[in-house]
């Protein structure tokens, strides 16, 4: 039976991907079965063909108001720890003053300062996040890169960094992100159905893992744009927010990031809009100045289709309340 169901999805991700999926690359290196083949319709976009969607990197932005949550209950450590001191330096490769100063600030804010390539399209196998996802130990894989600047010196997008972020996170609190997650955001908001992969070592893949119906997603970003508050209770402290949706760093002209927020200009320098982004088309957005939440998902992971441009999106967002007026 086992086996037929895996001959049945392999058809299956062949109709649909053709060349793409028969070729091993950086989107299915490993078994055409699991969750990181990304071809397979078992696990994407929806997982078990239900209504959890995959978020993709979206997860990053989630993983940053976990850790908005933990800190309001004073369960995680100052942004300026070192990221070192949570590892037995006697088995890091590469360390020199430059890693040495890599604080949990500049993972949350994509400056860690790793010689890292995520600029390749994920079907490359040379793209340093596909290289991660197809190796056993991921965090072993990040934490050795040598480094390649200063950290916080600039932007350089970068999934091993927030997967780092599941390790510190179980070190740092001693629990489980996952777990965490549950009781204190997802439970919370009502939130009941969902599905978080994990990575070969066992620990939650926080850089790309997390399935959510799209009216669980949008309530995350609604506690944001509600500064916290959820039901008459902080569920993240005021000042997790704004500085998670401060500008830290420059990406490119118009768009800045946050703490994993991705902030887009749309007024002067003044105006932001907060947004995820995952890969395939994964656009949840916050519209604070018109009280906008609105979600996108999508899948278009092989390239040369149309694809939804989010500058574009918060334009015609802003038009459509604007001509309401």
């Amino acid at each position: 039976m086992e086996n037929w169901c895996i001959k049945k999805a392999i058809n299956m991700i062949m109709i649909r991907y053709g060349d793409s999926a028969r070729k091993k690359g950086g989107l299915n290196p490993l078994d055409p079965g699991g969750p990181y083949n990304y071809y397979n319709p078992w696990w994407h976009p929806y997982y078990h063909r239900g209504d959890l969607h995959s978020l993709q990197s979206v997860t990053k932005t989630i993983t940053s108001v976990i850790i908005g949550v933990a800190t309001a209950r004073k369960e995680f450590p100052d942004l300026s720890t070192p990221v070192l001191s949570f590892f037995d330096t006697t088995v890091i490769k590469n360390i020199d003053d430059r890693k040495r100063r890599m604080t949990i600030r500049h993972l949350l804010t994509m400056t860690s300062g790793f010689e890292w390539n995520e600029n390749l399209h994920y079907s490359d196998p040379r793209n340093d996040c596909s290289r991660m996802e197809a190796s056993f130990d991921w965090i072993e894989y990040v934490m050795n890169k040598p480094m390649a600047i200063e950290p916080g010196q600039s932007f350089n997008y970068n999934s091993g960094s927030s997967e780092l972020l599941s390790y510190i996170f179980r070190k740092a609190t001693g629990k489980d992100i996952e777990e965490y997650a549950a009781n204190y955001l997802f439970s919370p908001l009502g939130i009941d159905h969902y599905f978080w992969k994990r990575i070969p070592v066992g620990l939650v893949d926080t850089e790309g893992g997390l399935y959510l119906s799209a009216p669980d997603l949008a309530k995350i970003y609604y506690l944001f744009l509600k500064e916290g508050e959820w039901n008459g209770k902080q569920l993240v402290t005021k000042e997790w927010v704004k500085a998670s949706i401060r500008p830290s760093i420059t990406v490119r002209q118009g768009v800045n990031y946050g703490y994993k927020w991705w902030l887009y200009d749309y007024g002067d320098n003044s105006k932001y809009a907060w947004a995820g982004s995952g890969f395939g088309g994964q656009w949840p957005i916050v519209i604070p100045e018109h009280d906008i939440v609105a979600v996108f998902t999508g899948w278009n992971i092989i390239g040369g289709n149309p694809s939804l441009r989010v500058t574009e999106t918060i334009k015609r967002l802003i038009n459509a309340v604007s001509d309401k007026k």
